[in-house]
């Protein structure tokens, strides 16, 4: 089969790869119809490479129609269509029960330290094959595999892969009251799906930053209080604060992350890192990485006190140094980690199939091929050409 594969920083190949077989008698073989770049794969791009082998198959947004079931597979047929979360997760250990499918106990990778393993994601998340492919193999085939209806084209329902959970989770841990206030940092398909959610959850005034023309465009047109980083850089907490009666938004939710706009001090630790042979970089990232931190320390000024801050970009820092004084001054209360896919698709779901609430059909600014996928990276990195979502079609 063909599939996108990691070869080294800002380097992805198109390859020929083996096809995935069942290895385990509730396993899938899913084909793949629709894949999504996700701006975390640009933390694979360029920062992670340390905790990747060239070769390794990238992408944890897919989804397609099964092709081939398990033996011990009675929830799934051939030819059913199925949307696939990016947290590989069992569905019935202690953690997937209380709805943490992120911290799975039969996937956790325990030799790192982490949470469950991931599609396409590292060897800190178990260095699974992803699904940037032409076919995946899918564990827990009876109780991972969200399946969905004919009909509908697949945008329709993809984002269900990691987009729309993640989203949900960022509001939901946001904790914005009703008729409250929302800061969204950061206008890529997290953050602007974010201002989707929060609006149609009764967020009265929400408001967006980002500093690229396309995104806040897009964030505008959908009724999104925007505010140019570029204009704002120096001032955006006075910014915020003159919309929210000098007191700041209910909650901010960080979706940017490790990459964040300034600090080029970290910025240049990071690039260092990545250039080190990953005997002495991997150790390096695990005991004294840095992140840059400028999302995180914008949500702290921009939030009013006693507020909420919901950090859903992801980071990767061991000694990231935090503003303590000033989160116990303003009485913050913070809620992170990887969305929990599974757990929030039932509310979801409806707003899928009853109509498209959130504009999920028109949500993707660009539709290629898999052989387009190593450009599609760099003009995602560079912020080309008008791209915030692509999907890939193998």
């Amino acid at each position: 089969m063909r599939a996108l594969t990691w070869q080294g920083r800002r380097k992805v190949e198109v390859e020929t790869v083996p096809d995935p077989v069942i290895e385990k008698p509730d396993d899938v073989i899913v084909r793949i119809t629709s894949t999504g770049i996700c701006g975390s794969d640009l933390h694979l791009y360029e920062t992670l490479g340390p905790f990747l082998t060239p070769g390794d198959i990238l992408g944890h947004e897919p989804m397609g129609v099964v092709e081939e079931t398990g033996p011990e597979v009675r929830e799934l047929a051939s030819g059913d269509r199925v949307v696939i979360p990016f947290n590989i997760c069992c569905g019935t250990c202690f953690m997937c029960a209380q709805g943490l499918q992120s911290q799975c106990e039969t996937t956790q990778v325990r030799e790192y330290g982490s949470g469950a393993a991931l599609f396409g994601y590292t060897k800190l998340y178990g260095q699974v094959p992803g699904g940037q492919a032409e076919y995946l193999r899918v564990p827990f085939g009876n109780t991972m595999p969200v399946k969905v209806p004919d009909g509908p084209p697949d945008d329709r329902f993809v984002y269900l892969s990691d987009v729309l959970p993640t989203a949900w989770q960022a509001v939901e841990y946001a904790a914005v009251p009703a008729g409250g206030s929302l800061t969204v940092l950061g206008l890529g398909p997290i953050g602007d799906m974010a201002t989707r959610i929060a609006q149609h959850r009764g967020a009265e005034l929400v408001i967006g930053v980002d500093l690229v023309d396309e995104r806040l465009d897009r964030a505008s047109a959908h009724g999104v209080t925007c505010l140019d980083l570029r204009r704002h850089e120096k001032d955006l907490g006075e910014a915020v604060r003159e919309l929210t009666d000098g007191r700041g938004t209910d909650a901010v939710i960080d979706a940017v992350g490790m990459e964040a706009h300034g600090n080029p001090v970290a910025k240049a630790a990071q690039w260092a890192t990545g250039l080190l042979p990953d005997t002495l970089a991997q150790p390096l990232m695990e005991k004294a990485g840095v992140d840059r931190l400028g999302a995180v320390y914008g949500a702290i000024d921009l939030v009013r006190r006693g507020g909420t801050v919901s950090v859903s970009g992801v980071y990767g820092g061991a000694v990231d140094p935090l503003p303590l004084l000033r989160m116990f001054d303003k009485q913050l209360q913070f809620r992170m980690g990887q969305a929990n896919v599974l757990n929030w698709v039932p509310e979801i779901m409806p707003l899928l199939t009853d109509d498209d609430v959130l504009g999920v059909d028109k949500f993707a600014t660009h539709h290629l091929p898999l052989e387009e996928a190593p450009q599609a990276y760099a003009t995602f990195q560079n912020k080309q050409d008008g791209m915030i979502k692509t999907l890939l079609r193998p």
